[in-house]
């Protein structure tokens, strides 16, 4: 009898219990429609009184999301190589602290929970009921506590489940709570059990939002702002609708826990959880966007005070240049570099009151320049145990451009390339430092060589050029070492071909007639070649002619060197690199007198220089003869063809003159007023001063904007 009646009691009980959840289904159906929003946000807010006491949310976050992992490793799909690193955080001695003055509370709002959920309390009474218990507390604060408690629940549950084959204690306690009975009949329980697991991860979702939001740095942006104050106003609707699906999970459980598994509607339960899940994932998404709009805010600030900080730090001077180079070159773990010689990572106090050039660029580093580079670099370090300068390359990359695995290996190819230090990946580059490089150095795509002083002030807005002229002899770099250099210089062979090739300073100092010619026009090439070596031979002097290509050694002049060796018309530099060093210093030279304010008017070398960078942007050959270092001529190709070609009229003036003074006067003739110059420069990033003045007749230029890759 006693046993009939109890089984009537609990039939009584379970069929009661469906009947509220089945008003609490049509309630939620109501409440989700958006007209009572409104009345449900005015009782919301009416519960909010915050005292400004404060919680370690952020803490308290980490042990529930360790405990939620832990039960259920789907919910948050956190890899299994991360559960130390999240233990660790959610076991901190800090969090162990805090959680003494919370203990309470939390327990004070899972048995709140649990009671209203077992008497049949509705959803949203139960949720403006624990609002009104945590109204003291702010808004993160108050669904962390709520998730809290319900992770202990949660944690619990799925604790003895886990533990009920195995632990004694766990099993006695399982019987109990019927739970064998429950996993007997998962399949049953399968769709309730996965709508639980999304509402969950859509609630810790939303309440890791809201955590972000209370920590973004109020000196970056105010609640006054226009993107965190629309934020603030939906996090209200974010804590009740993340409190009312914890009440909905936690009734879950309870039924499961009280009633078995026989008595729940398993289509109709995971229903109602997924309409909350779609509402709670619609609110993480919304947050989400408002979150990105207020990081987004709070980058562009700190992106310009990076930028004013840098610019002041320029400004101002130092003892030493680790303040600048800290600014240029900041990184979290306080290695931004790696040194290319040994192949580590290094901080930047390696640089510590040295001579500093910091080398920039893209990833498109043209290859000659790099390879010469390197070798000056190698042959000034070479022998020395005190390095008189370091040379760091800054990587400046597009970030609109995604970061793929052809970048990363173009990278890795050229860092592997360089012996000295660099950025140890392009992304650890502000894009603030991007913009001071860009906007006061004028970085657009050709490489740089900005030189900072042991105090790390800029002595020179670019020294490529006068490591390109003068290389190392060029140390320390500064604009009055450039100045100095220039006034020791003339204009002469050895200056024009440098140690490009060694064997072109041995003919000049032998007294030999050396010839540097260049163009492209094979049926040139052949006339001029074979018409100077007939004339040498009969003036009887003793020549050396070295063909010296164009200042983009690309097909046509690979195919003109393969002429002029397969018939022996004259020397010629087997390595592209030896013909791109030559052109780059002449432009170099070009640059380095413009950077100084000099004119064809006031400088011969910047005379010869245009002259020479004149027969190059033109479609015909040219060639420089010289003696010594003195003796020079230099002439375009057809004049010059035409000339040597009536050697006969003028070689009774070299017995009496010499070859290179009779040559000179016998070209005069071949001159004409009517000439096309062009001059072909490469980008100086706005800096070239508005007028430049023809080589030839000393007029002012036209001036054209040219746009080129490859002319081949």
């Amino acid at each position: 009898m006693a046993s009939s009646a109890l089984a009537s009691a609990s039939a009584a009980a379970a069929a009661a219990a469906q009947m509220q959840k089945m008003q609490l289904i049509k309630g939620e159906r109501h409440l989700f429609s958006s007209s009572d929003d409104n009345i449900v946000m005015k009782q919301t807010l009416e519960t909010h009184s915050p005292d400004g006491r404060e919680v370690d949310v952020r803490s308290l976050l980490y042990l529930i999301e360790d405990i939620m992992q832990r039960a259920t490793p789907a919910i948050l799909e956190t890899p299994h190589t991360h559960l130390e690193v999240m233990e660790d955080r959610a076991h901190h001695a800090a969090v162990v602290g805090m959680l003494e003055a919370l203990a309470y509370p939390i327990h004070r709002i899972a048995a709140e929970i649990t009671y209203k959920c077992t008497s049949g309390g509705d959803a949203h009474a139960t949720t403006i009921a624990l609002l009104h218990t945590l109204s003291n507390y702010a808004w993160d604060a108050k669904v962390i506590l709520v998730l809290a408690a319900f992770a202990v629940t949660y944690g619990e549950f799925w604790l003895t489940a886990q533990l009920h084959t195995i632990n004694p204690l766990a099993k006695s306690v399982s019987l109990l709570k019927q739970l064998p009975d429950i996993f007997e009949h998962t399949h049953l329980l399968k769709p309730r059990f996965d709508a639980i697991n999304n509402l969950i991860k859509a609630m810790v979702d939303v309440t890791k939002c809201i955590v972000e939001f209370k920590e973004l740095p109020s000196e970056y942006i105010s609640p006054e702002s226009p993107d965190m104050s629309m934020a603030m106003t939906h996090i209200p609707t974010a804590v009740y609708w993340t409190i009312r699906s914890i009440v909905a999970c936690s009734s879950q459980i309870i039924m499961l826990v009280g009633l078995g598994h026989e008595y729940i509607s398993s289509t109709t339960e995971a229903w109602e959880l997924s309409s909350l899940a779609h509402k709670v994932s619609n609110i993480h998404r919304h947050l989400t966007k408002q979150l990105a709009l207020c990081h987004h805010h709070i980058d562009e600030k700190k992106h310009i005070e990076t930028y004013q900080t840098l610019a002041r730090l320029f400004e101002v001077a130092h003892l030493d240049n680790l303040k600048i180079l800290r600014a240029l070159m900041q990184s979290k773990d306080d290695l931004p570099l790696s040194d290319g010689t040994r192949k580590k990572r290094v901080s930047v106090d390696m640089l510590r009151r040295k001579i500093v050039m910091l080398f920039i660029s893209d990833l498109d580093i043209p290859q000659e320049e790099l390879l010469v580079l390197v070798q000056i670099y190698n042959d000034t370090h070479q022998g020395k145990l005190e390095r008189p300068y370091e040379i760091v390359w800054l990587p400046v990359i597009d970030r609109h451009i995604p970061w793929n695995s052809g970048r990363e290996e173009t990278f890795n190819r050229l860092a592997s390339m360089m012996p000295w230090y660099l950025m140890h990946h392009p992304s650890l580059l502000d894009r603030a430092v991007i913009k001071y490089i860009r906007d006061v150095w004028h970085f657009e795509k050709k490489p740089l060589l900005v030189v900072l002083d042991p105090q790390g002030k800029v002595v020179n807005p670019n020294a490529l050029h006068m490591m390109w002229i003068w290389g190392t002899l060029a140390f320390p770099f500064t604009s009055n070492r450039e100045a100095a250099l220039w006034n020791e210089e003339t204009w002469r062979l050895e200056f024009l071909a440098d140690e490009i090739d060694p064997v072109i300073l041995t003919w000049v100092r032998e007294g030999r007639y050396v010839c540097l010619y260049g163009g492209e026009d094979i049926d040139w090439i052949r006339r001029f070649a074979t018409s100077l070596r007939r004339v040498a031979q009969e003036a009887k002097i003793p020549l050396e002619m070295v063909y010296v290509g164009k200042s983009n050694p690309k097909e046509r002049v690979k195919k003109a060197v393969g002429v002029i060796a397969a018939e022996k018309l004259s020397g010629y530099w087997q390595d592209p690199v030896m013909v791109w060093f030559f052109w780059v210093r002449l432009e170099s030279m070009w640059h380095s007198k413009m950077q100084h304010g000099k004119s064809i008017e006031d400088d011969t070398i910047m005379q010869e220089v245009m002259t020479m960078l004149s027969f190059d942007g033109s479609d015909e050959g040219w060639a420089v003869i010289s003696r010594g270092s003195v003796e020079m001529v230099k002439s375009q190709g057809k004049k010059l063809v035409d000339c040597l070609t009536q050697f006969d009229a003028w070689k009774e003036t070299v017995e009496t003159e010499g070859f290179i003074p009779a040559l000179t006067n016998a070209l005069i003739p071949y001159h004409t007023h009517e000439h096309c110059t062009r001059l072909i420069l490469p980008g100086d990033n706005g800096r070239i001063k508005h007028q430049v003045i023809c080589a030839q007749c000393k007029r002012p230029m036209e001036k054209f904007i040219l746009y080129r890759c490859c002319n081949d």
